[in-house]
């Protein structure tokens, strides 16, 4: 339970940090609202991540299951990254070059694990983050401001959906107790 309340926290802390460094002012690039902004430079980041992770699960996991979940992260992320990177740079959106301290915390963890206890803690976490990450992605294909960025949400919405099938699927192969209520 206090695991689920730090990450409920550190999630949070995360999405409003670009809103606080900027003292809470709305910024606008290109007469886009924040909130697109905000999308923009969180997919990314959570992009590089899942990419960074999967190349990890590839190589460290001990189910084939799992391996398999993670090259596909490593494959399906790093082009929705490529695609997202090309839209941001005409938006001139800058965009950060790492991953956010929550997913070095996690990919920090993960790398002391190995075997089985990898495979759960990676599996887990990924269900998590694509639960996360498809309700984001659905609300910006519906609701964002910015055509083009709303138009990339819609698009990459199935392929999210898809990994969180995946994710469930592998999830409930290597044992974990499921997802944080």
């Amino acid at each position: 339970m206090r695991q689920i309340v730090l990450v409920s926290v550190i999630t949070l802390a995360t999405s409003i940090a670009p809103v606080f460094a900027r003292g809470g002012k709305q910024n606008t690039t290109s007469g886009k609202a924040q909130s697109d902004q905000t999308f923009v430079m969180n997919a990314v980041r959570g992009g590089m991540a899942e990419v960074e992770l999967g190349k990890l699960a590839s190589e460290k996991a001990a189910s084939d299951s799992v391996k398999k979940f993670g090259q596909r992260m490593v494959d399906d992320h790093s082009k929705a990254n490529d695609e997202l990177k090309a839209l941001a740079q005409s938006k001139k959106i800058t965009l950060p070059t790492e991953i956010g301290p929550e997913e070095k915390a996690l990919r920090d963890r993960l790398v002391k694990l190995s075997g089985p206890a990898f495979d759960q803690a990676y599996m887990k976490a990924m269900l998590n983050d694509h639960l996360k990450d498809v309700g984001e992605v659905r609300t910006e294909s519906r609701r964002g401001k910015d055509p083009d960025v709303k138009a990339w949400a819609a698009k990459t919405l199935p392929t999210l959906e898809e990994h969180l099938k995946m994710a469930r699927d592998a999830n409930g192969a290597v044992g974990t107790s499921g997802t944080k209520k």
